[in-house]
């Protein structure tokens, strides 16, 4: 595969939120330039399945849980235990789900966080996960004076002051990225995701893990090359195992605990701010800012919003630990203009049926014309989590949009979905058969060389 130009992927992100009259005009976009994603090997993951307390420990903990909810979340509670949510223990240091949320009740909290809030949060997740958002949560009068503070460094300046609450009130998130992986997590991972719930809400705000050395390179020099070149704090056990360190940006927190008190239906959770700001984090070189929901510039991208194909790679292999290879469909010309496909749709298709046959989501980048841009594509990234085939033969596919503002699942047709993907995350096994390709995080650097030197 070659490395494309995909230009505005970010701008979409940002679009549902402008107003037409704004006190301050907004600076135009600039371009980035994407790769697919390196290369990686297969993954697997075996999840035993019980659906019954059977020691006296688990009985002990399910009984602590019980008593610090209503009625309406025991029958959640009772539902993670009958639907077998509730002991799996698919996590890093192989605790359970049970094991974490008894953590959160039971030991120390942020102290501006609520056990009982945050467990709630929980089990809404474990009944139905599809309520995993990336809708911005609005800052109520009586906080947006420091908010605003905080985003122009206590600026006196009117412009600076107009710019931030201009941002402020016409916020939309740009972490559909970070939100993807957040839900694969959950569904995928879950006593993995509850784990670093409990890690992020504790009074350190941050989650330790061992991943492989091989969920990142085939080689453990270029792994280490990408644990240190995204500023991943991170220590080298052995030539096989890193463990690195997860945590939000300083200002995550902020938000976090203004929803314990202030959420609003359909917005984002305390969980949704704290992990999808980790995630965001992970992958922009530990430069974004929750109060703006902006990173950085760097090495892969000239963009201040969301994260590209390379970098969301980058960040699902580390927060999954499993290798995970994004192969691109899309051919897009300098300017941002679709001019075909690397593959037909059949296969596309085959590969993405072939995933889901095989137990796994499949996070997908996929993208539409934009008329205001002089249709340049736009894009977002959701995730296909199954798929029916109709009488006539037809496939629709299952997704899960975390800026649908639906906390449910929505189907696409094969004959919309298909020709709008830009990208998927595929196992290397189903990626290889029909794509030949070098690690893209060499292509990157190499994109990246030249450009500055053609600079």
């Amino acid at each position: 595969m070659v490395s494309v130009n995909f230009q505005n992927i970010n701008n979409v992100y940002k679009a549902a939120g402008i107003r037409q009259n704004t006190p301050v005009e907004k600076p135009a976009a600039s371009t980035q330039k994407e790769s697919p994603a390196f290369r990686a090997e297969a993954y697997t993951s075996a999840v035993t399945v019980r659906t019954s307390l059977t020691t006296k420990d688990e009985r002990k903990k399910y009984e602590d849980l019980s008593n610090e909810l209503d009625l309406k979340y025991r029958k959640k509670l009772e539902f993670a235990l009958k639907s077998g949510q509730l002991l799996k223990n698919n996590s890093n240091d192989k605790s359970s789900v049970l094991d974490n949320l008894h953590k959160i009740i039971t030991e120390e909290r942020d102290p501006g966080l609520d056990k009982v809030n945050i467990l709630k949060e929980c089990l809404d997740i474990l009944a139905n996960p599809y309520v995993i958002t990336q809708t911005c949560e609005d800052i109520p009068p009586q906080y947006k004076r420091q908010i605003i503070g905080l985003m122009t460094n206590l600026s006196e300046n009117p412009n600076e002051i107009a710019i931030a609450k201009w941002e402020l009130d016409n916020m939309h998130t740009g972490t559909c990225p970070a939100a993807s992986i957040e839900f694969d997590l959950a569904t995928k991972h879950t006593a993995e995701f509850f784990r670093m719930v409990e890690g992020l809400t504790s009074p350190k705000n941050e989650v330790v893990k061992t991943i492989k050395m091989d969920s990142l390179s085939e080689k453990s020099s270029d792994a280490i090359w990408l644990l240190t070149k995204f500023k991943t704090p991170h220590v080298i056990n052995n030539f096989d195992t890193a463990t690195v360190l997860l945590k939000p940006d300083e200002h995550a927190i902020i938000r976090a605990r203004i929803q314990n008190h202030h959420k609003d239906p359909g917005e984002r959770s305390m969980i949704d701010i704290l992990i999808q700001s980790t995630l965001m984090q992970l992958g922009s070189q530990q430069t974004y800012n929750s109060l703006t929901d902006k990173r950085a510039p760097n090495a892969w991208t000239q963009e201040d919003g969301g994260l590209i194909d390379f970098e969301k790679t980058y960040v699902e292999s580390v927060a999954e630990d499993k290798n995970t290879t994004s192969v691109t469909y899309q051919i897009v010309d300098e300017e941002g203009r679709l001019k075909g496909y690397e593959k037909d749709f059949p296969t596309i298709k085959k590969q993405l049926l072939d995933t889901l046959n095989m137990g796994h989501n499949i996070i997908i980048g996929y993208t539409w014309p934009d008329p205001d841009n002089g249709n340049r594509l736009a894009g977002h990234e959701i995730t296909i989590v199954g798929y029916k085939t109709n009488p006539d033969g037809e496939v629709v596919f299952t997704c899960q949009d975390s800026d649908d503002d639906v906390a449910a699942p929505i189907e696409m047709s094969e004959k919309f979905l298909l020709p709008k993907i830009h990208h998927a995350g595929l196992p290397d096994e189903i990626a290889s058969r029909d794509f030949k390709y070098e690690d893209s995080w060499k292509i990157g650097v190499d994109e990246f060389q030249e450009m500055r030197q053609a600079s």
